[in-house]
């Protein structure tokens, strides 16, 4: 099989084919299998989805391709991370293989499908971003119709995008399980992901805060108190520690993400915001 064993301990495949051929040999011996699908720059976020794979199946697949098609044309591809060495390194000892395609293998020339969803993708993420869930959709299908998993792990900080994906999978009747993995935060509370990097030391700082503001205003909606006011409240907040815009601080059904009738949570719900500080857009969540 033609995999890239040259360059590192684990074994890289750069085609459907030569994925489809690792797992073939899984599955002939009997063997489950799990995707964590990621965009490379990894960190103990990424990290803890593998190895809640590890404990889930017998081989686990790392997916690493930074995808052009969930960003929009002002948005950072071009500077996105790209960092593969430093990534299969992080992932020896706990990946079976890792899937790096480029997008040439998997936009070839022609390609013109694409998978987009109504309802959930309609607001939060989706008014700020509006061709973005069409580009997930679009590259998760793709990716799990090429390895096809058993499971398949997302990180709960993107949790609007794990609702896209679960109502895919289901209105696709795509056989495979879709799982979230809580968010990983740093020891001041704020979520990991790969654009914390771009933060300059007073935004850090800044951005520390966001996941306490975020608390307190589930706990008040919690107790009593309307969304609106709470949100409110909590937006000002969010401004006054220097963030320059606040998108979105909404409290929402935490499976569909549509706003409630009355002022009131009903059922399960999730407070979901994102605020822009400096070039670096955050996005964090939580239970209320």
């Amino acid at each position: 099989m033609p995999l890239d064993t040259a360059s590192y301990e684990i074994p890289v495949a750069r085609s459907a084919g030569d994925l489809r051929e690792a797992v073939a040999g899984w599955r002939k011996d009997g063997l489950s299998v799990a995707l964590v699908p990621t965009m490379g720059a990894l960190h103990a976020g990424h990290i803890s989805l593998v190895d809640l794979a590890r404990e889930k199946v017998d081989r686990v697949i790392v997916s690493i391709f930074v995808n052009p098609t969930q960003f929009a044309p002002n948005e950072d591809f071009s500077a996105y991370p790209r960092t593969e060495a430093e990534d299969v390194g992080k992932l020896e000892g706990k990946a079976d293989l890792i899937f790096a395609p480029n997008a040439a293998d998997m936009y070839p020339e022609g390609f013109s499908t694409t998978v987009s969803l109504t309802g959930v993708t309609e607001s939060l993420e989706g008014t700020f971003r509006p061709t973005h869930f069409a580009g997930v959709a679009t590259v998760v299908a793709k990716l799990i119709l090429r390895a096809l998993p058993d499971i398949a792990i997302f990180g709960e900080k993107d949790w609007q995008q794990l609702m896209v994906i679960r109502r895919m999978v289901a209105d696709l009747d795509i056989p495979v399980k879709i799982l979230g993995g809580p968010i990983m935060r740093e020891a001041d509370g704020l979520a990991m992901s790969s654009r914390n990097v771009y933060l300059t030391p007073e935004e850090r700082k800044a951005a520390g805060q966001l996941n306490v503001i975020l608390r307190e205003t589930a706990d008040a909606v919690a107790k009593g108190t309307p969304i609106s006011k709470a949100t409110a409240e909590g937006g000002k907040r969010i401004l006054a520690l220097g963030f320059d815009k606040l998108d979105y601080l909404e409290v929402r059904d935490a499976a569909s993400l549509a706003a409630f009738q009355g002022d009131k949570p009903e059922g399960s719900a999730r407070i979901l915001v994102a605020a822009k500080i400096g070039r670096t857009r955050l996005i964090d969540n939580m239970p209320v």
